[in-house]
C-alpha cells in the first residue's frame, strides 16, 4: 500500500464535519471544468453527494483491511459500468476529489497530505477500472440490460408486481437483488430483490412498494405500464441458499421482503431433496398480505413447507406488529426442543430494522449467527437532510445504496 493511512485517516477527520459542503464543492468543480459528465448524473443531487461522502468513509474504514477495501473497490467497479463510467473519467474525478479536500482542509493541507491522498486514489482508479474491464471481458456480461414490462398487478394500495422481459440472457440466482432505472426518472437507481427463481423464458418479477417521497418506487407503482422499458444492473448479493445443506430452514420476511424469500423457496421446490422450511410471513396489516395467492401455491406444491402468518388488527401500531414477530418465534422456537432454532438456516428480508431485530431474537432462541443470512442493512433510516454540519456528524442516515453487496443486508 504505497499511500500512509494514517494521514489519510487524520486529513479525512478535519473535512468530514463539513461533508454536505465539500460534496457539494466536489461536484461544482466537476461539472464546471468537465461539462460533458453532468449528463451521467441524475438531475436532483441530494442522494448523489450522500454516496460521495459514505463513499469515502467506506473507502477510510477499510485502509487497514486491504482484502475488504479491494473487494468493496472492485464491486464499485463493476457496478459503474450501467452508469456508463469510462477509463478516462476517472482522472476527472480525482482531480476534483484533491480540489474539495484541499479546499476544505484550510491550513492543514501540506504537501505530505495531497501526496497521500492522490497515491490512495491511484489505488482506488486501478482497482475499480480493472474490475469494470474484466467484468466487460467476460463473456454475457452487459454493462446493463434493456427489460420490457409484460405485465403489472397491483398487490397492494402501495405495492405492485412487475413482471419484465430482458432483452437477452441475465443471470442470477435465487435471492439476489439487481438495481433498476427508468425513464420516468433518468440516472435514479434503485436495489429490488429479484422475486422468483430463474424461469425457462428469462423473466423477472419485482415486488416493488411505494417509499414516501421515492422517486423511482413513486414511478414503478403509480405509472410505469406493459410496453415499458427499464434499465437493469447485474445481480448482486450473496444471500442465496447455502449449497447442499440438509439444514431446516427458517425465513423470517417482512413487507415486500416477501420476494426473496419467494425465489427462495421456488429454488427449494425443484431440489431433489425435501427439507423442511417455515416461513413467518409478516405485514402492517391483513390488507397487506399482498401475494397470498402464490404463498397457498407454494404450500401446496412443497410439502415440508410451513407458512406463519402475522398481521395485527387494523389500526395497530408498529410496535404491535413486532411483538407479534417476536411471539411468533419464540412459541415456534418452543416446539423444535430445547435448542429452539440451533441448527437451522435462517434467511431474513424485509424493512431495515427487521435483520437486526429478528437476529437478535434468534440468536437468543438458539440460532447460530454463522446460519443467519439477509442483504446488506444501513445502521439508521433517517432519510431527512442534516440541517447543520453538527446533524450530518452526529446523525447517521441511511444512504439508498446503487450496490448495498459490500455494506451488510436489506428491502426498500
Amino acid at each position: 500500500m504505497p499511500f500512509d493511512p494514517a494521514v489519510i485517516r487524520a486529513s479525512f477527520a478535519v473535512v468530514e464535519r463539513r461533508a454536505d459542503h465539500m460534496a457539494k464543492y466536489f461536484y461544482a468543480h466537476l461539472f464546471t471544468h468537465n461539462p460533458g459528465v453532468r449528463d451521467f448524473f441524475p438531475e436532483q443531487m441530494d442522494e448523489q453527494r450522500d454516496r460521495l461522502f459514505a463513499a469515502l468513509t467506506q473507502l477510510v474504514l477499510r485502509l487497514e483491511s486491504p482484502g475488504q477495501l479491494t473487494g468493496y473497490l472492485e464491486a464499485l467497479g463493476r457496478d459503474h459500468r450501467k452508469f456508463g463510467a469510462a477509463f478516462e473519467h476517472y482522472p476527472a474525478v480525482g482531480a476534483s476529489l484533491i480540489a474539495a479536500l484541499r479546499h476544505f482542509s484550510g491550513h492543514s493541507w501540506t504537501a505530505e497530505i495531497e501526496k497521500s491522498w492522490t497515491e490512495a486514489y491511484t489505488v482506488v482508479a486501478e482497482v475499480m477500472t480493472g474490475a469494470a474491464d474484466r467484468d466487460a471481458a467476460r463473456s454475457g456480461s452487459p454493462a446493463w440490460w434493456e427489460a420490457e414490462v409484460t405485465r403489472r398487478r397491483r398487490g397492494a394500495p402501495d405495492v405492485v408486481v412487475l413482471t419484465l422481459a430482458p432483452d437477452r440472457p441475465y443471470t442470477f440466482t435465487a435471492g439476489q437483488y439487481l438495481s433498476v432505472c427508468s425513464p420516468r426518472v433518468p440516472r435514479v437507481w434503485r436495489p429490488y430483490s429479484i422475486a422468483n427463481a430463474p424461469r425457462p423464458d428469462g423473466s423477472l418479477d419485482l415486488h416493488v412498494r411505494r417509499v414516501r417521497d421515492g422517486l423511482l418506487s413513486t414511478a414503478l407503482v403509480d405509472d410505469v405500464m406493459p410496453g415499458e422499458h427499464l434499465r437493469l444492473g447485474a445481480a448482486l448479493g450473496d444471500a442465496g441458499l447455502v449449497p447442499d445443506s440438509r439444514r431446516p430452514l427458517l425465513a423470517v420476511a417482512g413487507g415486500t421482503g416477501w420476494s426473496q424469500v419467494k425465489a427462495l423457496l421456488e429454488e427449494l421446490a425443484r431440489a431433489p431433496r425435501r427439507r423442511r422450511a417455515v416461513v413467518l410471513l409478516a405485514a402492517r396489516s391483513d390488507a397487506d398480505q399482498y401475494d397470498l395467492p402464490a404463498v397457498h401455491d407454494l404450500v401446496e406444491r412443497y410439502g415440508p413447507l410451513e407458512v406463519l402468518l402475522a398481521a395485527p388488527a387494523d389500526g395497530a401500531d408498529h410496535e404491535a406488529a413486532v411483538r407479534l414477530v417476536a411471539e411468533g418465534l419464540r412459541e415456534y422456537g418452543d416446539r423444535q426442543g430445547p435448542d429452539g432454532w440451533g441448527g437451522w438456516d435462517v434467511h431474513l428480508s424485509g424493512p431495515p430494522g427487521l435483520a437486526p431485530s429478528v437476529t437478535a431474537l434468534l440468536t437468543a432462541l438458539g440460532a447460530d449467527p454463522a446460519l443467519i443470512r439477509h442483504d446488506p442493512v444501513p445502521e439508521t433510516f433517517n432519510r431527512a437532510r442534516p440541517l447543520s454540519a453538527c446533524d450530518w456528524f452526529l446523525d447517521q442516515r441511511d444512504v439508498p445504496w446503487i450496490n448495498r453487496t459490500d455494506l451488510g443486508r436489506t428491502e426498500e
